[in-house]
């Protein structure tokens, strides 16, 4: 067997920051997660692990190390039109690859639905999900749909070098079954590289708990807490089966395994979630919509039963894994993340982050930066209609986790200062480099500002 580390990146999907019971969640919210709170235990967990607004800018950044204002892939759009990231972009499946790596996506991909723009055709060696999004799996049985003028939602798979192929529609039922379907594949991806002796990368997005949270059948009616729950004990449950065939195969060891979430809860009901201590949902500038679980395992190389408050970003997963895997990043763009290696490796050390800027689509809503907070648009919970604050809310996060009392009176005005140094130099360096148009065609290629 190689020497190079695997990696099983496993991110669930909508999941909140109260969910778990590592997270103050658990049996409080009806389902254990015995696995994943074993799994927290084993290495490094985080409670200030920060995301972006929802499911595509979440996965924008992670696959390219950039906050999505530059990448363009700000929002879903409708089926077939461009969306997500244009060709010009280097996602980290590419990254990896080209170490001699296999390269897997199983679950959701989301950004991109047509020839050029699959996984397996953004650095992935083999795929097998959905193009887009679970609430698809609806349109079947609703009144009215009609396939003729909005395509069919199927789950799809495709291998590098061939067209992607529709397997079958995703209805209901196929939304019950696919994340046992998901596992099964990294499992025998898995199996199938360490036959090979070839090190993986094995991206796994999950479709629990994203909307209709509906769980397998066979977990229907586990916890008798309903569906929601049901389907929390399935996630559980399907993360520790992929944990247990890296056991079987005898590959524990020498794999990174992390677990995250691509946004804060759900917000709509019946499916509403949690992000216990934090306030708001995704869709949101809330802590709860940025901070979610997230936890990571390398024996040998991580300590067992950390945890750090230290603040990390979606983006610096790119820039890390890179390093994990002997991959160097791009210079011909500007990169957001930053290589967290050293601080995952020794948590002492503090993470090389200080805070970050936060979009909402091509919008400024806040700004996060060590303790405090800072609003420029208030919007507690989607939908309601975003106001433009006159004068920015500040809230210290360690006395406020609620964020319910503006503090720019107080003392802790003096953050004001390095927060906005923050935004202003972010906002230069979209001078600098232009971001890419939302629906960019294939061959688009940017220019910096001094090339024009």
């Amino acid at each position: 067997m190689t020497d190079r580390p695997n990696i099983l990146l496993v991110l669930a999907d909508n999941l909140g920051w109260g969910e778990l019971g590592c997270y103050g969640g658990g049996v409080l919210r009806g389902a254990p997660t015995p696995r994943l709170d074993a799994l927290a235990g084993e290495g490094l967990r985080f409670t200030n692990f920060n995301v972006e607004s929802d499911c595509v800018p979440t996965r924008s950044a992670l696959m390219t190390g950039r906050h999505p204002i530059r990448t363009g892939a700000l929002q879903s759009v409708p089926a077939g039109l461009p969306q997500g990231l244009v060709p010009w972009e280097v996602t980290l499946a590419q990254l990896i690859s080209r170490q001699g790596y296999a390269t897997a996506c199983f679950g959701k991909w989301h950004l991109g639905d047509r020839a050029g723009r699959y996984p397996h055709q953004r650095g992935f060696d083999e795929w097998y999900g959905i193009p887009r999004t679970t609430n698809e799996s609806m349109f079947t049985a609703t009144p009215g749909f009609d396939p003729s003028v909005v395509p069919m939602p199927h789950v799809m798979a495709g291998r590098v070098g061939a067209p992607a192929e529709e397997r079958h529609v995703y209805d209901l039922e196929a939304r019950r079954r696919i994340d046992g379907e998901l596992t099964e594949h990294t499992i025998d991806f898995m199996s199938r590289q360490r036959a090979a002796a070839t090190p993986f990368f094995a991206y796994v997005p999950l479709t629990q708990l994203h909307y209709p949270t509906l769980p397998h059948r066979d977990f229907e009616g586990r916890t008798h807490a309903g569906e929601f729950a049901d389907a929390m004990v399935e996630m559980d449950f399907r993360v520790g089966s992929m944990l247990d065939a890296l056991d079987r195969l005898d590959l524990a060891r020498n794999t990174l395994v992390l677990f995250g979430s691509d946004n804060g809860p759900e917000f709509r009901r019946p499916w509403r979630g949690t992000a216990g201590p934090w306030t708001g949902t995704y869709h949101t500038s809330m802590e709860g919509a940025l901070r979610v679980p997230f936890m990571l395992r390398w024996p040998g190389r991580i300590a067992p039963g950390g945890v750090t408050d230290d603040i990390v970003h979606i983006t610096d997963l790119y820039p890390t894994l890179a390093e994990v895997a002997g991959a160097s990043v791009p210079t011909d763009r500007p990169i957001d993340g930053v290589d967290q290696l050293g601080f995952f490796e020794d948590p002492a050390s503090g993470s090389k982050r200080e805070g970050f800027v936060y979009f909402i689509k091509d919008e400024l809503r806040a700004a996060k930066w060590r303790t405090w907070k800072m609003h420029y648009v208030w919007e507690p919970e989607p939908n309601t209609g975003p106001r433009h604050l006159e004068a920015p809310y500040l809230f210290n996060l360690v006395r406020d986790p609620k964020e319910e009392t503006d503090v720019n009176a107080t003392g802790d005005g003096w953050a004001r200062g390095p927060i906005r140094k923050m935004v202003h130099a972010f906002q230069q360096s979209l001078k600098a480099d232009p971001p890419i148009p939302p629906g960019a065609p294939d061959d688009y290629i940017p220019q910096r500002r001094s090339e024009a």
